[in-house]
């Protein structure tokens, strides 16, 4: 199956991309949209997601990778929601502005800006690597595990 590319948001002062640095990965909870849930619930280990500050600042940071498929959410009770856990993969050289992609033609479709009230939305491979791009980012190749 073919990987598939995301992009996520969150608000720094919750918790920003320099806390998910830090802490190595973490489960990505709260998630209270139906739409966004099923996007979680489709991910794949392996996929790539941009990581975006949102509210505050309204760019994107960097790039994590999807390192366990979604499960129930632990901060909830209720069976309906799920989390899937991230591990950072890359800072952008250059953050990406919302002001930046909305004023691009080539990034006319892009769901962030028409689902933008989403915190989970995808993104086309297209779409992906040209936002790498506009952040002068290069995705590093993934270090083989030993064990």
């Amino acid at each position: 199956m073919a990987q598939a590319y995301w992009l996520m948001k969150s608000e720094p002062f919750k918790y920003a991309w320099d806390d998910l640095v830090r802490d190595g990965s973490t489960y990505w909870d709260g998630v209270r949209n139906y739409e966004a849930r099923n996007n979680l619930a489709a991910m794949k280990r392996g996929d790539l997601a941009l990581y975006y500050h949102s509210n505050e600042g309204k760019e994107v940071v960097g790039v994590v990778e999807i390192v366990k498929e979604s499960y129930p959410d632990p901060t909830t009770d209720d069976e309906r929601w799920v989390v899937v856990e991230i591990a950072p993969r890359v800072a952008f050289r250059e953050p990406v502005s919302l002001g930046t992609i909305k004023a691009d033609p080539k990034l006319a479709e892009i769901q962030l800006v028409r689902r933008g009230r989403l915190s989970v939305v995808p993104l086309t491979p297209v779409e992906f690597r040209y936002i790498l791009e506009l952040g002068k980012t290069v995705l590093p190749a993934r270090k083989a595990k030993r064990g």
